[in-house]
C-alpha cells in the first residue's frame, strides 16, 4: 500500500466516517477544518484513485462517488509499522518505553496494557 500524505489521510478519515461521497461533500467536510479549494480536493482524490489505489470511484452520470479502497485498520497498521521501522529501528519495545516515559499512564491504562501483554503471552504459548 502506498503511504498516504497528510492531505490524503484527511480525505480517508472523511470517507471512513461518512462512507462513499462526492468530491463536493469531501471538500465541504475539509472546509469545516481549513479552507481547501474544490479543484485541489478533486486533484488529490483523482491521484488517490488512479495512481495510488487508495480510493475507488463509481460514476453515476456526471457525478463521481469515491470510497476508501483501504481500511482504517490496515492503514493505521501500515503507518505505525513504517513509523516504528524508521524511528525506532523496528523496536516496538523502544516505542512503548518512549510513549510511557513521555506520558503519565493512568491506573486504568496500565491495567489495559497488562491485559494486552497477558493476551500476547498466551498467543505465544504452544
Amino acid at each position: 500500500m502506498s503511504k498516504p500524505t497528510d492531505a490524503e489521510l484527511q480525505i480517508l478519515h472523511i470517507l471512513w466516517e461518512r462512507g462513499p461521497s462526492t468530491v463536493r461533500a469531501v471538500n465541504d467536510a475539509l472546509n469545516a477544518q481549513r479552507e481547501v479549494g474544490y479543484t485541489t480536493t478533486l486533484k488529490i482524490m483523482q491521484i488517490m484513485h488512479a495512481e495510488k489505489g487508495l480510493l475507488t470511484r463509481q460514476e453515476d452520470g456526471r457525478t463521481h462517488i469515491y470510497a476508501a479502497a483501504v481500511t482504517r485498520e490496515d492503514t493505521q497498521a501500515n503507518l505505525l509499522q513504517q513509523f516504528v521501522d524508521n524511528t525506532f529501528r523496528g523496536s516496538a519495545m523502544q516505542l512503548v518505553m518512549q510513549a510511557l516515559g513521555n506520558h503519565e499512564a493512568s491506573s486504568a491504562e496500565l491495567d489495559e496494557i497488562k491485559a494486552l501483554i497477558a493476551q500476547l503471552e498466551q498467543k505465544d504459548k504452544p
